[in-house]
């Protein structure tokens, strides 16, 4: 299993978590990519959190969303809302996201179903995450639950896949790269 550790700000809020701590647990479980997601704060917090987990880790950290902080990680995961934020044609979108991410960064946006990996796939991306694979406790609007089909739809893909969504160590995938873990690192 190749770990990518979701470090969501309100859910170590939530628990009472430091984001030390989250990140010695990530470290703990040889996390390739650590992921920090924060929707609730400004950018300078964002930036701040960051800076931090840079120091502390030295494999590859991702954002959620916050593109304009690129320079202090290795790339960006966006979700399907957040493209359509930056233009309501998601090509496009991530057109955009890549003139600003240049190639040497990673870009990574969500996906749900069959049509939206198709999708993906017509985009220059570096991954998908794919879900949710389960229901589960940091988001509370997952309306998409995919269960054992993720599997196959991921086998559509030509991008790397990472799976989302209540995903444990001991799932057992043929076509996804990444578990994706936030809340069950930390049980």
């Amino acid at each position: 299993m190749r770990l990518y550790a979701l470090c969501d700000q309100d859910l170590l809020d939530k628990k009472g978590l430091s984001l030390e701590d989250f990140i010695g647990i990530a470290k703990e479980k040889n996390a390739e990519i650590i992921q920090y997601r924060n929707k609730n704060s400004d950018v300078a917090f964002i930036k701040q959190q960051l800076i931090k987990i840079r120091k502390m880790y030295d494999g590859f950290l991702i954002v959620n969303d916050a593109y304009e902080l690129i320079e202090f990680c290795d790339g960006v995961h966006v979700g399907q809302e957040d493209l359509r934020a930056i233009d309501k044609d998601i090509f496009t979108a991530v057109k955009i996201l890549r003139s600003v991410i240049k190639k040497d960064k990673i870009l990574g946006i969500s996906t749900h179903n069959k049509e939206e990996v198709l999708q993906a796939n017509e985009m220059d991306l570096n991954y998908i995450g794919l879900g949710a694979y389960r229901n589960t406790d940091t988001k509370s609007d997952v309306s998409t639950v995919l269960g054992e089909k993720l599997d196959e739809i991921a086998s559509l893909s030509k991008h790397l896949v990472a799976a989302i969504g209540g995903v444990q160590e001991s799932d057992k995938f043929a076509y996804v790269t990444y578990h994706v873990m936030g809340s069950g690192l930390i049980r």
